[in-house]
């Protein structure tokens, strides 16, 4: 099962790749801040469909969970629009490696300190050597 996991993981990430070749030229044709709402806009109906069809009917009220979990939804187009203003700068390639160092690196430290909710999952020396091989990756890009 993990595996699976794994594999869909990566494929999400290739998936948010094409997202940002997208989201690059339309931000250039109709404003950057037009692009993410297009992004947002498709999503939400498509995401509206998928709950009618495929939600379970008893599930808890989506308003009765704390309101910091709605956080995602304030820092969801955050990360669009710099995926839509950095991509046509600085290229995907770039964009990827330094969304990515930046997932990796707080990513390690919500999971060693169990944040947001999170299982507690405490660093150690290959999760830091993963970080300095994404690091490097990013350095090697960006000197290329």
């Amino acid at each position: 099962m993990h595996f699976i996991l794994i594999l869909l993981v990566i494929a999400g990430g290739m998936g948010l790749s094409v997202e940002a070749g997208l989201l690059g030229p339309l931000g250039g044709q109709v404003g950057d801040l037009w692009a993410t709402f297009s992004v947002f806009g498709v999503g939400a109906a498509l995401t509206f469909l998928l709950m009618l069809f495929f939600s379970p009917r008893n599930s808890p009220s989506f308003f009765s969970q704390p309101s910091w979990q709605l956080l995602g939804g304030v820092l969801g187009p955050i990360y669009v629009i710099i995926l839509t203003v950095a991509t046509p700068a600085i290229g995907i390639a770039m964009t990827m490696i330094g969304i990515l160092a930046g997932q990796v690196s707080k990513s390690l430290i919500i999971d060693h300190f169990g944040l947001l909710g999170t299982p507690q999952r405490k660093i150690d020396h290959k999760r830091i050597i993963a970080l300095i091989f994404i690091i490097a990756a990013l350095v090697l890009v960006a000197q290329g």
